[in-house]
C-alpha cells in the first residue's frame, strides 16, 4: 500500500500549518535535484515528486480537509476491524465443523461397508468351495464304484484267465520239446544257479502234487 500524504512528510494526522512548512523544507533539502550525486539521482527526484504532491494539498486547507475526509472513508474503525475477525473466525469454525463431520461419516460408511463384507465373505467361500469341489467328487466317486465293479470276477471270467495260464504253460512245453531250445534251457540250468533254482522251485510247487 503506498504512503499517505502525511507519512511522505514525516508527519502527524494532526500536525500545524508551520509544522507541514518546515518538514516540507527539510525534505525539499534531502531530496532536490540539484543537491544529489549522479548515484541514487532517479530515485530521489521521484522521491521529490511525491513530497511536492503530498505538500501541495496539506498545506491548502481545502485540499487537506476533502483528503482527510477520504482517509476516514477508507480507513476501518476498530470495532469493525473486530467484528470482520469474529466473522472470520467464526467462518473458519463452521468450515473445520463440517470437515470433520464429512471425514466421520466417511469413515463410518467405510466400517459398515467393512463389516458387511466380513459377514458375507464366510459364506460366499463356502459356497464357491462347494462349487469348485463338486465336479472332482462326483467322478472320484464314479470311479470308485467302477473300479469295485471291476474287481468282481465272474466265473466266466476266471475260466478264461485259466485257460490262458494253461494254455501259456502247454505253448511253452511244445517249445520245450524242439531240440536247440532244449537244449539251450539244460545248459541253461547247468550254468545259471538262479534259473536253476527257480526251475526247482517251480517242479517242487506244481509237480509234486501229482
Amino acid at each position: 500500500m503506498e504512503k499517505n500524504y502525511y507519512e511522505i512528510l514525516e508527519v502527524d494526522k494532526n500536525a500545524s500549518k508551520e509544522i507541514i512548512d518546515k518538514a516540507y523544507k527539510t525534505l525539499a533539502k534531502r531530496y532536490h535535484p540539484d543537491l544529489q550525486t549522479q548515484e541514487g539521482k532517479e530515485q530521489k527526484e521521484e522521491m521529490m515528486k511525491k513530497v511536492n504532491e503530498a505538500y501541495d494539498v496539506l498545506s491548502d486547507e481545502n485540499k487537506r480537509t476533502a483528503y482527510n475526509q477520504q482517509l476516514a472513508s477508507q480507513n476501518v474503525s476498530m470495532d469493525e476491524y473486530q467484528k470482520i475477525l469474529l466473522e472470520n473466525e467464526l467462518l473458519k469454525q463452521q468450515l473445520e465443523t463440517a470437515r470433520q463431520n464429512i471425514q466421520n461419516n466417511r469413515v463410518y460408511q467405510q466400517n459398515t461397508y467393512s463389516n458387511e463384507q466380513r459377514n458375507t465373505t464366510p459364506n460366499v467361500g463356502q459356497q464357491t468351495n462347494f462349487t469348485a469341489n463338486q465336479p472332482y467328487q462326483n467322478p472320484y466317486v464314479q470311479t470308485r464304484k467302477q473300479y469295485r465293479t471291476r474287481r468282481r470276477l465272474t466265473f466266466k471270467q476266471l475260466i478264461k484267465i485259466i485257460g490262458v495260464i494253461v494254455g501259456v504253460i502247454l505253448l511253452c512245453a511244445l517249445i520245450y520239446q524242439i531240440p536247440p531250445v532244449k537244449e539251450y534251457f539244460n545248459n541253461m540250468y547247468e550254468e545259471n544257479i538262479f534259473f536253476k533254482a527257480l526251475v526247482n522251485i517251480f517242479k517242487d510247487t506244481f509237480f509234486t502234487k501229482f
